[in-house]
């Protein structure tokens, strides 16, 4: 698994979170303009979430803070 800045436990609460809406990944995914594989990789410590649409889905997860220049 690659040395993620994403903790865990941040990635557990932001499934939670989805699972509590009834939103899936591909879901919440395609309501904010967002490559399913990416959420999917967000969600499972595959990305660093350092930059680009990983940053984004990250931020819009609640996984991290940061923002999100438009």
């Amino acid at each position: 698994m690659p040395n993620s800045t994403v903790t865990e436990q941040a990635r557990q609460q932001a499934r939670a979170s989805l699972e509590k809406r009834g939103q899936t990944a591909k879901n919440f995914a395609a309501l904010h303009n967002l490559n399913p594989s990416t959420v999917y990789a967000v969600l499972n410590g595959q990305s660093q979430c350092r930059r680009g649409e990983a940053h984004r889905a990250a931020v819009l997860l609640g996984i991290k803070d940061g923002v999100i220049a438009q």
